[in-house]
């Protein structure tokens, strides 16, 4: 699950509030009721093999996004689809990109609760457990959805997707990673038959929520792990600093997701490069050169 982003498809989604942006549709604005705060949303993602990977709106490779609104809510989402599955015959974008096309469905047929994002998160985790035909795999997944009437954000996160709030050039607000131990996060899963008790597999109440307000100006990344395992966090939040004040220039606002996106990108393939999941990696013990340590765990140790 927690490879390097040379391995997974790598999805950057970031939000600015009230006529300042939010990067999450790709390349195209996403403009509520001015009379309200707002979310304008761009999107920059790779899947893992750029020549035969899979991209399509709301999909790059195994990751997925969406974004979409509902009267008085912006809502926005990212899911990380365990890439191990596919030494199993398992296409491991089937789980995540339907994971968040239910939500979004979901939300634009005002099925969702503007206080509990954690709530939509399961409905369409549940839905998809309930499909005619089973989605099997495993994906990691951040909701958003900002409450428009309140100036309010609230999340549901569970794994190591996740989001980052940068308001007057300092982080203000960050998820947490959700680890059962190093390399293994939180996950929502469908194993095959026969094999539930050998595949982790987490409920969508174990996702860590929050709450907190937002102001004009702020800045939110929303993005899988490839970004935070390669990108230090003093860089990201340098680059979300050019996004400010960008709302009414796509290009501008599309051109910043693009650098982040490049950015962790690149640096997953410097050898020599000492990443933040190649840091966390040798503080377990293990001997990471880079930021590349392909690890697919999502079965338990017996």
């Amino acid at each position: 699950m927690m490879q390097s982003i040379f391995w997974t498809g790598r999805l950057l989604s970031r939000a600015i509030r009230n006529g300042l942006a939010s990067l999450s549709s790709a390349a195209e604005l996403n403009v509520s009721n001015r009379k309200h705060p707002y979310l304008v949303s761009v999107v920059c993602g790779f899947p893992k093999d750029i020549a035969n990977g899979r991209t399509r709106k709301g999909q790059f490779g195994d990751d997925a996004w969406f974004s979409t609104n509902f009267h008085n809510a912006d809502v926005i989402g990212v899911a990380d689809g365990v890439g191990g599955w596919r030494a199993y015959g398992i296409d491991p974008g089937e789980f995540s990109s339907y994971l968040m096309r239910t939500c979004e469905r979901l939300v634009q047929m005002g099925h969702f609760k503007l206080s509990e994002p954690g709530d939509l998160l399961a409905k369409s985790y549940y839905e998809l457990l309930e499909h005619k035909k089973p989605i099997l795999g495993s994906s990691t997944a951040c909701v958003m959805i900002l409450d428009r009437s309140e100036s309010i954000m609230r999340a549901a996160n569970i794994g190591d997707s996740g989001y980052m709030v940068v308001r007057g050039g300092r982080i203000v607000h960050r998820s947490h990673e959700q680890q059962h131990y190093f390399n293994t996060p939180y996950q929502l899963s469908l194993p095959p038959p026969g094999h539930d008790r050998n595949v982790l597999s987490d409920r969508p109440e174990s996702a860590e929520t929050s709450e907190f307000a937002v102001e004009c100006g702020d800045v939110i990344l929303v993005a899988t792990d490839g970004v935070f395992d390669n990108v230090p966090e003093p860089v990201l939040v340098a680059e979300m600093r050019r996004a400010q004040g960008l709302a009414g220039d796509s290009q501008r606002l599309q051109a910043v997701a693009n650098s982040i996106a490049w950015m962790a990108r690149n640096l997953s393939f410097d050898g020599c490069y000492m990443s933040p999941f190649a840091k966390s990696a040798r503080q377990n013990g293990i001997d990471a050169i880079g930021a590349y340590l392909y690890q697919n765990i999502f079965f338990l140790s017996y």
